[in-house]
């Protein structure tokens, strides 16, 4: 595989190397693992905090992990490498992307996703006034009418755990045997459904969900 012409120096060294055979890949492939291990360390230590739970061998494992499929990740999409950033840079996003993910899944590892749209408080947040809040309680009522009579069982599935309750998208992919994409199309779906049928009963609801009386 040719480097990028854009490139510099260092990156084009990075993709001839692991675009080569025999101990040259291989010794490249060792040195990218090392570097994608670092960051992914990096990242599992900076998101340790919301992870509290887990223990430091289990988050060691996480990192390991992450590298792993990172190098894989790089490896497979080395062609879409274009050179408009080091080839390092590039790579590590790689793996400070697979340490969230894996993190986010091992956090809930064996936990109960919740997938009722029960969590309603998220969208009443905030100090407002009498009349606010009256509207507020009408705007509720008719969304949840909605979800349970507007969008089919899947959707109130998602939208209740992903908007609602909060589960990484990645998690509920995973548990629902599905992808990311499939996901936020049904969630944008869903939420195109709820915001016409509101609409149509004079009620609006914003990007921030917080919603209106038209009119």
């Amino acid at each position: 595989m040719q480097p990028p012409p854009r490139a510099d120096a260092e990156s084009r060294a990075w993709i001839s190397d692991l675009s080569a055979s025999g101990v040259r890949r291989d010794d490249a492939i060792a040195r990218l693992h090392a570097l994608l291990l670092r960051a992914a360390r990096f990242e599992v230590g900076r998101r340790r905090f919301l992870h509290a739970e887990l223990r430091g061998d289990v988050v060691d494992d996480i990192a390991l992990e992450a590298a792993d499929d990172a190098v894989v990740a790089v490896l497979t999409r080395l062609a879409d490498f274009r050179g408009e950033s080091r080839f390092t840079t590039w790579a590590y996003k790689f793996a400070l992307l697979e340490a969230a993910v894996k993190l986010r899944r091992r956090a809930w590892e064996g936990r109960e996703i919740p997938l009722d749209p029960e969590q309603w408080e998220v969208f009443g947040s905030g100090e407002k006034s009498p009349p606010e809040r009256a509207e507020q309680a009408e705007l509720l009522d008719a969304l949840r009418s909605a979800v349970d009579t507007v969008l089919t069982p899947h959707q109130r599935t998602v939208f209740g755990a992903l908007a609602l309750n909060g589960v990484p998208i990645d998690v509920l992919a995973e548990r629902l045997g599905t992808s990311r994409g499939a996901l936020y199309k049904t969630l944008h779906d869903a939420r195109r459904k709820l915001r016409s049928h509101l609409a149509a009963v004079g009620l609006a609801i914003g990007d921030s969900d917080q919603g209106r009386r038209r009119g």
